[in-house]
């Protein structure tokens, strides 16, 4: 789309039940990943092509055919809050149906992240972000907080189009032994987090929920000094990934 009149009103159509891609990394990662970009300004077209160049040449011709350039204050008023890229783009969100036959697909390579009534939106857009770098199946929220909230998205760097993300309840997470972590754990340095593992974070500050903890198969632990009260949430699932991958499975080469 080369006209700006036309993507301008293309955005304000779509805005309302597209996902936000905020700055130019986060148009990168979707566009690399599959995900269906219906409109994309950018305040300079030209820089936004030689950032590809430089740092995503698989994507660059992509987003040389996605990219409308439009004046830079047309761009800030799309968007929240502009970004230094100066890049925004409007997506589809993927198929809840596909993403729920993908989380219920057994046996699987790789875990389930779940994240028990978070809080903090960047927290949950940064879990996205690492998770999807694991390789993980999927990451599950459960209570009120949306995974698909722009601010998440934003956090996630636009890698929810690399892994599945949804919202459910606790009663209808995906199977699997549930490892749940809590500091009266067992320590995770004892154990072996098999491939089809749901672990499950509780949030920033009442940690697990008293469904998730009834429904939990294992308390696992971080090893920790004593008197630091915890981990930030992001921290503590790179922490158990990344022992998971030692372990078990690992992200693909």
């Amino acid at each position: 789309m080369n006209d700006p009149v036309a993507a301008v009103s293309a955005w304000h159509r779509l805005a309302g039940g597209a996902v936000l891609l905020d700055g130019f990394h986060a148009l990168k990662h979707a566009v690399r990943f599959g995900a269906e970009v219906a409109v994309a300004v950018a305040a300079d077209r030209r820089a936004a092509l030689a950032l590809a160049q430089e740092l995503a040449p698989d994507v660059r011709d992509a987003l040389d055919a996605l990219l409308t350039e439009v004046p830079h204050g047309t761009y800030a008023s799309l968007v929240p809050r502009p970004h230094p890229t100066a890049v925004a783009a409007l997506a589809v969100r993927p198929s809840r149906e596909a993403g729920l036959r993908a989380l219920a697909q057994t046996p699987r390579s790789a875990p389930v992240v779940v994240l028990d009534e978070p809080r903090n939106l960047g927290n949950a857009g940064a879990v996205i972000r690492l998770a999807a770098g694991f390789g993980v199946t999927g990451v599950v929220t459960t209570g009120t907080l949306d995974p698909w909230h722009p601010t998440v998205v934003r956090g996630g760097a636009g890698l929810h189009f690399a892994t599945v993300v949804e919202r459910l309840s606790v009663q209808t997470l995906p199977g699997g032994p549930l490892f749940a972590l809590d500091p009266e754990g067992e320590d995770i340095r004892g154990l072996k987090l098999p491939d089809d593992a749901v672990l499950a974070f509780g949030s920033e500050r009442s940690g697990l929920s008293a469904a998730l903890r009834e429904r939990t198969d294992q308390l696992v632990a971080l090893p920790m000094r004593p008197q630091v009260s915890s981990y930030n949430l992001a921290t503590s699932v790179a922490m158990t990934l990344y022992h998971w991958s030692l372990t078990g499975g690992a992200p693909a080469a």
